[in-house]
């Protein structure tokens, strides 16, 4: 599969390299970097997205300002991308009108997309958590969520000790911080490893917004939190 990512800041570097890193053999993964300053009325996308890009398979956008994602549906015409993961680990980089309306070209266009919100919680037919969760249907964006999205460990339990022997990350968070938690998690008592997962991901650190919103009618929290319990949520699955 060929991945390009579209990168704006330190998070989405980070993010690209993790991927690169531990994607699987025959993947091939390619940054662009975009402005960090854009103009709030992006009328020629054509100076920042051209048509000599590289093509591939997946596009993964990780804008860090409010005016990146219109430059979305430019960039997988460009690339001839089959499908997009716009993951939203900041709303106020995504808001929900301009996800609803780079949602409704790209599928004028035929590709699909995915939002995750927070990227830690893509899986192989959804994103999301809780009652906002949202299902998809594409190969491209299953095939990346086999490796990367929502965490999913193997976990080794000294029955005399109730220590953690090992961890094993089955899938990890794209940005890394699951593979971090688990060389933390190696060597305390299972009692404790719920809320320290979450805590060691705070620690790597965690980019996520720290700014309160509605993640569903029954939740209003930040998404740093909630990438916290996503981690402790697949922690207590392991046990």
């Amino acid at each position: 599969m060929r991945i390009l990512v579209f990168v704006q800041g330190s998070g989405g570097k980070r993010i690209f390299r993790n991927i690169k890193e531990r994607s699987p053999a025959g993947w091939t993964v390619e940054c662009i970097d975009l402005p960090a300053a854009l103009p709030a009325i992006i009328d020629e996308p054509q100076k920042f997205i051209t048509q000599d890009l590289p093509k591939a398979d997946l596009i993964l956008f990780l804008g860090e300002s409010p005016q990146a994602p219109q430059l979305i549906p430019d960039a997988a015409v460009a690339a001839g991308a089959k499908a997009v993961i716009a993951p939203i680990d900041n709303s106020g980089f995504m808001p929900l009108g301009m996800k609803n309306q780079v949602q409704r070209r790209l599928a004028g266009l035929g590709v699909a997309a995915a939002f995750p919100k927070t990227f830690c919680t893509l899986t192989e037919n959804s994103y999301g958590y809780r009652r906002s969760v949202e299902s998809y249907d594409s190969e491209l964006i299953a095939a990346f969520a086999r490796y990367f999205g929502r965490p999913k460990l193997k976990i080794k339990i000294d029955p005399e000790t109730n220590k953690i022997e090992a961890v094993e990350v089955e899938r990890g968070a794209p940005c890394g911080s699951t593979h971090y938690a688990a060389a933390g998690l190696v060597g305390l008592s299972a009692n404790e490893a719920v809320p320290k997962a979450a805590l060691i991901c705070h620690y790597y650190p965690c980019h996520a917004s720290m700014q309160q919103e509605q993640i569903d009618k029954d939740m209003f929290d930040t998404l740093m939190h909630l990438s916290g319990y996503v981690i402790n949520e697949a922690v207590e699955e392991a046990m």
